[in-house]
């Protein structure tokens, strides 16, 4: 018998990597299924505050709170970010275009930079950090609570009262936000190189003006305004899926910003090739975006 199992041991250690690689195949097709699980259920969940947003809009004392606290509170944020970016900008152009001769061209990467993909793209990653965590935490502390249970009881849908007017307040506020973000940066990136440079204003301007145009401003607001839904709509949804406790309640604001910013930067991608493809199409002779 002693002799039996001994001869059976390097049979039974020679499974070991197939059952290793069998777990590990078991494992990533796990997570596959939770993240296809997961995004169908983001998915669902869009759908249904569209569902609402379009059979029945939020009251007026519904939506002026969400309005407050994700557009009035957000702004200073926004605009010292958008402030100190543009003067980040600056000095680390300035280098460069020295070498060149180039100084009075340093308006044009500046604000180009700041109203395609700086601009939104900042203004999206504070309304994440300071508003979405800040949904997905009081939602999931009503979850917790039991706060959403009892409004189902009482017949009214929590999607419609709670997910709806900061759905929209995110979809319309982000816009402004972003614009303000884009006016800072500009404000502050012309301040550093005149003053702090002594570039020449007229020149500074001239360029931008040269090489900045509309379409680069539509195109940061576009953007912007995806990112707000997203941003919403990641937040909420975590809010109201949370696990219990005050660990869960934490953990969903923290998720809520991981995935907001995550989904900002892919979006991010898409858009500009989308947006590079509409500018190719209706300017031929000029190129493309970028």
């Amino acid at each position: 018998m002693a002799s039996s199992s001994i001869q059976d041991r390097p049979a039974s250690r020679g499974f070991a990597p197939l059952r290793a690689l069998v777990d590990w195949i078991a494992d990533f097709g796990d997570r596959i299924m939770r993240w296809v699980s997961g995004l169908g259920a983001v998915t669902l969940f869009f759908l249904q505050t569209l569902g609402w947003l379009f059979s029945r809009m939020p009251r007026r004392e519904t939506l002026l709170p969400c309005f407050y606290q994700i557009g009035v509170l957000s702004l200073p944020v926004v605009a010292l970010t958008g402030l100190f970016i543009g003067m980040v900008l600056a000095v680390q152009a300035y280098t460069q275009f020295k070498t060149m001769n180039l100084e009075t061209r340093l308006g044009a990467v500046i604000n180009i930079s700041l109203v395609r993909e700086l601009g939104p793209v900042l203004a999206a990653t504070m309304l994440a950090g300071r508003v979405g965590s800040a949904m997905a935490a009081e939602l999931g502390t009503m979850r917790v609570t039991e706060q959403i249970d009892a409004l189902s009881s009482m017949g009214s849908n929590p999607i419609r009262y709670l997910v709806v007017p900061r759905f929209l307040g995110c979809l319309l506020l982000i816009p402004p936000l972003t614009i303000m973000a884009d006016f800072m940066g500009v404000v502050g990136g012309w301040v550093y190189s005149v003053q702090g440079f002594g570039i020449d204003s007229h020149h500074y301007w001239q360029n931008s003006q040269n090489y900045v145009g509309l379409f680069d401003v539509f195109s940061g607001v576009f953007k912007s305004i995806f990112f707000g839904a997203a941003i919403a709509v990641i937040s909420c949804h975590r809010g109201f899926h949370c696990d219990p406790g005050a660990e869960g309640v934490g953990r969903a604001a923290t998720e809520a910003f991981v995935y907001s910013f995550v989904v900002i930067l892919i979006m991010d991608l898409f858009l500009g090739i989308f947006l590079n493809a509409v500018y190719s199409s209706m300017w031929p002779e000029s190129g493309s975006l970028i």
